[in-house]
């Protein structure tokens, strides 16, 4: 282990675990008592219609793109991404609301859901409340926007 490695492991340790508590910022993102709350996570799945030109199938990705970017924009989603592999399991959301009912009206926003290129399947989770922070450290991490 290189000497500058092992000053930050030993600063590391020396440091409390934990931040000093906010209570005001656990408000403002609806944490509760263990700094948690409940989003709906969506799994994207391939659909069954998966037709088209590759001239379609790449408007369809762009607009696909676009409605993730309004809704992280909107507040509405925490987190998105595409698994990396070729399987049936395409990608994830995670919206932050707190019910099925109103995670299937976003997902009905999607391009590629209407079109039947994806399906999801939407299932209630419970997570730290700090993934609604996790767009605004995005931003400064990302050269070029999707």
């Amino acid at each position: 282990m290189k000497p500058g490695i092992l000053m930050l492991l030993a600063l590391s340790l020396s440091q409390p675990l934990h931040a000093q508590y906010d209570e005001a910022l656990a408000k403002q993102v609806g944490a509760d008592e263990y700094g948690m709350k409940t989003y709906v996570m969506a799994f994207l799945k391939r659909g069954p219609n998966r037709n088209g030109t590759e001239e379609e199938r790449a408007t369809l990705q762009r607009a696909h793109l676009d409605n993730i970017n309004r809704l992280a924009e909107a507040g509405k989603l925490v987190l998105a991404g595409p698994f990396l592999n070729d399987g049936e399991l395409r990608g994830i959301y995670i919206f932050d609301v707190s019910t099925v009912e109103e995670a299937k009206v976003l997902t009905e926003s999607d391009p590629a859901i209407k079109a039947g290129s994806l399906v999801m399947e939407l299932v209630p989770w419970y997570g730290s409340s700090a993934l609604t922070q996790v767009s605004l450290l995005h931003e400064k991490f990302a050269k070029k926007k999707i």
